[in-house]
């Protein structure tokens, strides 16, 4: 592994949203380690969580004392914003809502959701975990701290941050301990074909009923190391329900896109615009999330309320077609995308991709008679005559010029904040396109002993390893030559 990172996240129990941040597992000297940002009081860890990201910003400023005070990455931290510490949707967890997405069909949202929420309870327990079980364990990792003259830290807080996954759950989680241990559980991590068929379906069922044996028991076991207080800075009152928190952050959403379109007009010339961008590209990759995560800033160009794509999801699903966009120099649309024996295809003919500017238009042209190469999927007439809007989800956005902005980012000196993880998402479109519109050249890109395919290569291999300087400043060439040749298969059409 290489420099850490630090992830602003967002918990909601009891119908309330709490902000903290999550230091993923990186490796120091030969130990992996792994914090909340929390403290230790009373031989009891705890996580502190505030009402409101600007809260959680106005602590990073000042406070010193907590777990992540000697992370490598937090002298940056302490510079950022609400909005920079505002979490992504990716980051959100929602421990009210596990039985109710128990309770959906098993598609990919509903167990990429259920999966990451057990993973992120299970990372809290890792670094929370001070039961007796593990004195032991406890006593020789604090003598190989005190041992470490460069460390000035209390061995009590660090050896928690570095328990590995066996040791955190041994003690005072033994509720998340036999969940885990349930088969059914331990198939999220194989993704949606665990839960296909009979099988599957029965796995599900059996996923429902484990929780509604320990998941209740699993949140009164964390609750006890939850800091509701904000470390003494926040009442109870203060913190808003789910409902009331989604509705803050789109409008904190809202008010940052206005201030970047006022931005934008003020500035003149392609230079100032390309600094303009670069500003909000540092802040998010400051704070660069693991394994699943972009550190691309990501968002749609195209707007749609959450709730409205997750009602479409379903259909989408069903027919085996879903709605992607794509964000190219040129400008972002819509467009819709199958895989027929593994291979993708696209909304478009003769490897041509049509996009188009709202998803009002791309349904108007779906329920049209213009010859395309999805007529002949079983499916298409559903397609054809729905009125379900088609609204891409996050895992089939790909803005190709984010990752143009990021590598010239780190080319400038930003290195050791963005993970290789960033190139991963875009070229899983780039891809699609390139194998649909027969572009060879981006294909001899993307595969080694190209420079471009090297790096794609090692991200696959350490996704959590950041981008040198050196490295993207030889990545960018290719890239936007990658985008070029991408630009030239699309047709954005009326």
């Amino acid at each position: 592994m290489a420099r850490p990172s630090i992830v602003p996240i967002a918990l909601t129990l009891d119908d309330r949203t709490g902000y903290t941040l999550w230091a993923p597992p990186w490796e120091e000297d030969g130990e992996e380690w792994q914090a909340f940002l929390g403290t230790t009081e009373d031989e009891t860890a705890r996580v502190h969580l505030f009402p409101t990201p600007a809260a959680l910003a106005a602590f990073c400023r000042t406070a010193t004392d907590h777990d992540l005070a000697d992370h490598p990455v937090w002298p940056v931290v302490t510079g950022l914003d609400a909005a920079d510490l505002t979490p992504d949707d990716d980051h959100r967890y929602d421990l009210d809502g596990v039985y109710d997405i128990a309770a959906e069909n098993p598609d990919r949202w509903a167990v990429e959701e259920l999966g990451a929420t057990i993973d992120i309870v299970s990372r809290l327990a890792e670094c929370l975990d001070t039961g007796e079980d593990d004195d032991e364990l406890d006593e020789e990792l604090a003598d190989d701290l005190t041992d470490d003259d460069d460390r000035d830290v209390d061995p009590d807080v660090e050896v928690e941050t570095r328990r590995d996954t066996s040791a955190g759950q041994a003690g005072e989680f033994s509720a998340l301990a036999e969940l885990v241990a349930r088969p059914e559980v331990g198939s999220l991590g194989l993704g949606v074909d665990a839960f296909a068929g009979r099988a599957g379906e029965d796995a599900w069922v059996g996923m429902g009923s484990a929780l509604d044996d320990l998941w209740e028991d699993v949140l009164e076991e964390l609750s006890a190391h939850l800091d509701w207080t904000g470390a003494g800075t926040a009442r109870l009152e203060d913190y808003p329900s789910a409902a009331e928190a989604a509705d803050d952050d789109e409008l904190d959403e809202d008010d940052l896109d206005d201030e970047a379109a006022d931005e934008d007009a003020a500035r003149v010339g392609a230079t100032a615009t390309a600094g303009a961008t670069a500003v909000g590209a540092t802040a998010t990759t400051a704070v660069a999330a693991p394994t699943g995560t972009s550190t691309i800033r990501g968002g749609s160009r195209i707007p749609a309320d959450p709730a409205a794509v997750a009602a479409a999801a379903g259909f989408w699903e069903g027919v085996g077609i879903l709605p992607v966009e794509l964000v190219v120099p040129e400008g972002a649309g819509l467009t819709l995308r199958c895989y027929v024996e593994d291979e993708a295809r696209f909304l478009g003919r003769d490897g041509e991709v049509y996009l188009f500017a709202t998803p009002a238009e791309l349904a108007r042209f779906c329920a049209g008679e213009e010859e395309h190469d999805l007529v002949g999927i079983a499916s298409w007439p559903e397609v054809a005559a729905t009125d379900t809007p088609p609204l891409p989800a996050e895992q089939d956005r790909y803005d190709l010029t984010e990752l143009a902005e990021v590598l010239a980012e780190v080319a400038d000196g930003a290195a050791g904040l963005v993970q290789q993880e960033a190139l991963l998402q875009p070229v899983e479109g780039v891809r699609d396109v390139a194998e649909y519109a027969g572009l060879g050249r981006v294909d001899e890109l993307l595969t080694p002993p190209a420079p471009l395919g090297r790096a794609l290569a090692r991200a696959d291999r350490e996704p959590t390893a950041t981008l040198r300087a050196e490295d993207a400043a030889a990545l960018r060439p290719d890239w936007d030559e990658v985008v070029r040749e991408v630009g030239g298969a699309l047709v954005f059409r009326d």
